[in-house]
């Protein structure tokens, strides 16, 4: 086969270990197959795949075929979607692991999404109080964001993500072939989490999208490649810097406050993840703007790039005070008081309280029940 167009190579700098984030389009290649690019960072013998019913009929028994030659491998079909990111597919990926009498040496391997990567992490985490795991994320949205940074768990019919632990993978492995099997709307979402990396850090970036966004939605690996890397390059210098979200780590829950009250309001896979995102951006812009950080063409601009990403830009009605309400399980509350990463410029975030509270209401009411 011919060679592939690109293959880059990142490091995440973690408390506990450093580990690499390989990007490849080349995992389909000769002698390149995703198990020989894993196999290196698995102790021991003992091997789960946990994936879901959606990709285990793309990428499993390959995987699965070629591991089996140098390890015991199981595997854990998860149904697919937000909604089963909960305390039942843990125990089932527990039962698993128990069933076949796997101990301390085994590693986990996500194949999947941002919530199967979450939720195998979260086992890894919490199995025999720890044991090693590997994320090869298929997503656009898990390749650029959730497989990076060692933030795992699950979700509460109260709140999103507000059970899980910190658990750093051995290795992440993001293949730009899988992107080929992305449903149009999936691709969409994690758009949303690379257009947050450009209005969070770097201005440059997203002049460097609004140019190169019509090639990435008409799937060209090349320039996905480059996003997935710029994005996984942000996240592990900031990863570096705050392993466990003490201060600057928070900025990447940019749009996130706003998101997560619509996917906890409207039921967890009714809207994805990056969708949801995507609406909470544009919230949290418009009350950037209010507060006067940011000008109207600022959020006209915002708006302009999320519409060439096909994302939604205004929320579902929601009730202002149940939106509050809903705000007050956010893992960024303090004190009792609502935070908000804000936008101070484009490429710029701040992590907030200081804002008046009726400015806030104001911009929940203007999509509110």
């Amino acid at each position: 086969m011919t060679a592939s167009l690109f293959h880059d190579r990142l490091t995440v700098h973690a408390q506990s270990h450093d580990y690499p984030i390989v990007i490849t389009e080349d995992s389909e290649a000769e002698n390149s197959s995703m198990a020989k690019q894993i196999a290196p960072y698995i102790s021991g013998r003992q091997v789960l795949i946990v994936t879901n019913d959606t990709v285990a009929p793309l990428y499993l028994k390959a995987l699965e075929d070629e591991l089996a030659e140098q390890f015991t491998v199981k595997v854990c079909v998860l149904p697919d979607g937000e909604q089963y990111k909960n305390q039942q597919s843990i125990d089932k990926i527990y039962d698993a692991l128990m069933a076949e009498h796997f101990n301390r040496d085994v590693t986990l391997i996500a194949l999947g999404g941002g919530v199967i990567g979450d939720m195998t992490g979260f086992a890894a985490a919490s199995f025999m109080r720890g044991v090693n795991f590997i994320q090869i994320p298929t997503t656009l949205l898990s390749q650029v964001d959730s497989s990076v940074g060692g933030k795992t768990g699950i979700n509460h019919a109260r709140g999103k993500n507000m059970i899980g632990a910190f658990w750093q993978p051995q290795m992440v492995l993001a293949d730009m072939s899988t992107l080929k099997t992305l449903p149009a709307r999936e691709l969409s979402a994690g758009v949303a989490e690379i257009i947050k990396y450009a209005l969070i850090m770097d201005d440059a970036f997203l002049v460097w999208l609004e140019e190169n966004l019509p090639a990435m939605m008409a799937l060209d690996l090349a320039v996905l490649g480059e996003a997935v890397k710029r994005c996984c390059q942000y996240k592990a210098d900031v990863v570096a810097q705050d392993e466990r979200e003490s201060g600057v780590r928070a900025l990447l829950n940019f749009g996130h406050t706003f998101g997560h009250v619509i996917e906890t309001h409207q039921g967890y896979g009714n809207w994805l993840h990056g969708e949801a995102v995507a609406a909470g951006m544009m919230q949290a812009a418009e009350l950037s703007q209010k507060i006067g950080w940011l000008t109207h063409d600022d959020v006209a601009r915002i708006r302009r790039v999320l519409i060439l990403g096909n994302l939604p830009i205004t929320p579902p009605a929601i009730d202002a005070q149940t939106a509050l309400n809903l705000m007050g399980h956010d893992k960024k509350v303090k004190h009792g008081q609502i935070r908000l990463i804000l936008l101070k410029s484009i490429g710029s975030a701040v992590l907030t309280n200081d804002f008046d509270s009726a400015l806030l209401s104001e911009v929940l009411s203007q999509h509110s029940a």
